[in-house]
């Protein structure tokens, strides 16, 4: 077992909260919407479902709010499930955080800075998809190493970089949403597409779900600062507030940006693009003027990639303090005080994630495996309202609860139907981790017990 020094309560409110906008406002938002319309055809039902999106993140941040202040440890739906349930399934939700959790994000969010970093490129160089596709991947391959490095200097230094990432995010998106509505090329007509009413793909169940499910990719982080607990000053009030402030925030922002889409993108346009932000841009200012905030949308995106990095290894380093993960996971620096080698680690997996797949395959394959565990978080709930074992009380309990878990029950088994191939691959990975369970309780000696 590692003999480490523990991780120090250095962070307050205010970059707790940042950590949430950070991890939520990502690539989902900056490379969803025309993905959605592809599947959709309705710019009215896509928005929709972006509010809709908000409201369950909503519902689950006031349902982790009180489980996070009752219990405040470093590790997340980890911590939560073995302290709730069993030791077992708090593991396999950390296994899954290790493959997909937050390697698959960081991988995302890479990639959609290299999608709109390369927009802002002179077109001549993209006529070879040969010469940019590889140069893509070494771009977004390259800027997981540099915050990578960042976070291994320690998390004081690394939470003022992610203050000062996450501020000039906000900055972006609200000049953009006011520039954009203020003085923007665009039309309101293009709620009023025909599609709306005559699109079959459009009153699909299954296709809706699949499109509720990455947009609940997108709204995730809402959760973020549960992974943290044991690095929180106060964490029965900054936890909390964090995860409120910085969802309703999001949720916000969120909504504004995809009517300015809509408002400056024909749904002909919208459909299956990935660099969605720099298309309106586009339409509302001219080419000279995308270009610009491109750059500067791939630069917000910096954002996200270091909010991940940081949140990760505080899963797999509270695994293996229990024993339940490989050694190195646990090993604190003894200068920067940082899980170092887990970040490492991270950083590799990430990697091999873009190295494979393509965009909305890792958001199906990821959505489809997150969605699983605050399933249980959030039923965990009416145990601890039951036992009466936290002191914190928000508003809106059972509503709330009862509102998340029959809508993420329903994404879950309708995506399943819309996208069997990605999702019986998310359920291996899960499954895949009940070996591992068992040969790190058998290699330490381990006490099956139940935590109730």
């Amino acid at each position: 077992m590692p003999t480490d020094n523990h991780l120090e309560r250095k962070i307050g409110l205010f970059s707790a909260t940042n950590i949430v906008i950070a991890n939520m406002i990502g690539a989902g938002i900056f490379t969803t919407s025309g993905l959605l319309m592809e599947n959709l055809n309705s710019p009215a039902l896509m928005v929709g479902l972006w509010v809709v999106g908000g409201l369950v993140a909503l519902a689950g941040a006031l349902c982790y709010a009180e489980v996070g202040s009752a219990i405040p440890k470093a590790g997340g739906e980890y911590a939560f499930l073995s302290d709730l349930y069993h030791p077992m399934l708090g593991f396999l939700s950390g296994w899954v955080s290790f493959l997909v959790g937050f390697s698959a994000p960081i991988a995302a969010s890479a990639i959609g800075f290299s999608e709109y970093l390369f927009r802002a490129i002179p077109t001549d160089l993209h006529e070879s998809y040969i010469a940019v596709g590889p140069l893509k991947k070494i771009v977004s391959i390259s800027i997981i190493l540099v915050f990578t490095a960042v976070h291994l200097r320690g998390v004081k230094f690394g939470t003022i970089v992610q203050n000062l990432l996450t501020l000039l995010k906000i900055l972006l998106i609200v000049g953009l949403i006011v520039l954009g509505f203020f003085w923007g090329n665009g039309s309101m007509d293009h709620f009023q597409y025909a599609g709306d009413t005559v699109a079959p793909q459009a009153m699909s169940w299954k296709s809706i779900a699949l499109s509720l499910m990455w947009i609940m990719f997108a709204y995730s982080g809402w959760n973020a600062t549960t992974y943290i607990g044991s690095e929180i000053k106060n964490p029965g009030k900054n936890i909390p507030g964090s995860l409120l402030i910085g969802t309703v925030v999001v949720l916000g922002l969120y909504l504004l940006l995809n009517i300015l889409f809509v408002f400056a993108i024909p749904v002909e346009q919208m459909r299956g693009e990935i660099s969605i932000g720099g298309l309106a841009v586009n339409n509302l200012f001219g080419s000279f003027i995308d270009k610009i905030f491109s750059i500067l949308i791939a630069i917000a995106l910096f954002s996200s990639i270091s909010a991940f990095i940081i949140l990760g290894p505080r899963v797999y380093y509270a695994m293996a303090r229990d024993g339940y993960f490989f050694d190195f996971a646990g090993k604190i620096h003894p200068k920067f005080k940082v899980p170092y080698w887990s970040i490492i680690f991270q950083a590799i997996i990430a990697i091999i994630i873009i190295l494979s797949g393509t965009l909305d395959q890792i958001f199906t394959y990821m959505g489809f495996t997150l969605g699983i565990f605050p399933l249980f978080v959030i039923a965990g709930l009416f145990k601890l309202k039951k036992k009466g074992g936290h002191q914190l009380r928000l508003p809106g309990f059972p509503v709330t609860a009862i509102v998340f878990l029959i809508v993420g029950i329903g994404i879950l088994i309708l995506s399943y139907l819309e996208r069997p191939i990605e999702s019986t691959v998310a359920i291996a990975t899960l499954v895949l981790g009940v070996p591992f369970y068992f040969f790190f309780k058998g290699r330490n000696g381990l006490e099956l017990k139940n935590k109730k």
